[in-house]
């Protein structure tokens, strides 16, 4: 989910990225830093380089390691969604899912080293997001279009293999969380579930004002659920939609703008983190949210 969507749902000034015209400073701080890398992923350095930008800029904003300690303990760290991309990229060059499979512990390792290096420096209260229902995404609806070997959810359409995938993640980072709140019973680990916050709607897009459906894509360029491989959204061939708040996809992987609000307002004024964001970190006391993730 974009950083965008959290700022302005908080009432805070939209997040400037960390490599962009920003001067770093605690008052500018008080919008909030985003790390985010478009098309980072979990493995190949990636999330370290994100948590290399993020250590870096620490002498900018606060000048004593104690000063800094306590400046992160007052803010909202946000680690994620991480993984999405690691597993897109090897999917989408056609790698199976089973083999793309035993890529998941691995990834959730990095993030829960990620994690824990952010807690030994003063973060007490995170935010880490599960992967969403992939098996929905108009993009393998595509690649899989027509193919044998995939099994399809009757209830939403979904591709039953791919949704599971995304569980396996999801579970496995739950369990090493789990293992984080033993250790570090003082600091704030909120699970984000992305993915059934998203199920509601591709279950019942009507219900929640998705009128064109919750798999269709909004901007792209034709095809059975108007995603093309050849031709992007933003391309001079590609299409967008007149309503785009009436559609849950924008362009086969990323969401449209109605989505992520829809999904934010289930995580943080709903009951889909664990514990409820609502009881953790009222928004009257909301500082700086920082972000590492992955976008795509």
């Amino acid at each position: 989910m974009h950083l965008i969507e959290y700022a302005e749902s908080f009432g805070l000034s939209l997040i400037p990225p960390s490599q962009g015209n920003f001067t770093f400073n605690e008052t500018g701080l008080r919008q909030g830093v985003n790390y985010a890398v478009a098309g980072a992923t979990a493995l190949n350095i990636s999330l370290g380089v994100q948590l290399g930008w993020f250590k870096e800029s620490l002498p900018l904003i606060c000048s004593t390691v104690s000063d800094c300690k306590h400046l992160i303990g007052r803010s909202l760290v946000l680690v994620g969604e991480i993984g999405g991309n690691d597993y897109n990229h090897a999917l989408e060059s056609g790698k199976s899912i089973a083999e793309v499979e035993t890529y998941v512990p691995f990834v959730i390792n990095t993030i829960i080293s990620v994690v824990n290096e952010l807690i030994e420096i003063g973060a007490q209260t995170l935010v880490i997001p599960g992967n969403l229902p992939i098996g929905c995404s108009a993009t393998y609806l595509t690649i899989f279009y027509g193919s044998d070997k995939v099994q399809y959810d009757n209830s939403t359409g979904c591709i039953t293999q791919l949704n599971k995938f995304a569980e396996y993640h999801n579970e496995l980072l739950k369990t090493e969380l789990n293992h984080i709140r033993e250790v570090h019973p003082e600091v704030n680990i909120i699970y984000a579930d992305y993915f059934n916050a998203a199920m509601q709607v591709f279950l019942s897009p009507n219900t929640y004002g998705f009128t064109n459906g919750a798999l269709n894509t909004c901007c792209g360029g034709g095809g059975p659920f108007n995603y093309n491989t050849s031709v992007a959204c933003a391309d001079p061939l590609s299409t967008t939609c007149a309503e785009p708040d009436t559609y849950f996809n924008w362009d086969g992987l990323h969401l449209t703008e109605a989505a992520y609000k829809f999904i934010f307002k289930s995580l943080f004024e709903g009951s889909y983190t664990t514990p409820q964001f609502k009881s953790v970190c009222p928004t009257s006391r909301l500082q700086p949210v920082e972000g590492l993730s992955s976008s795509m």
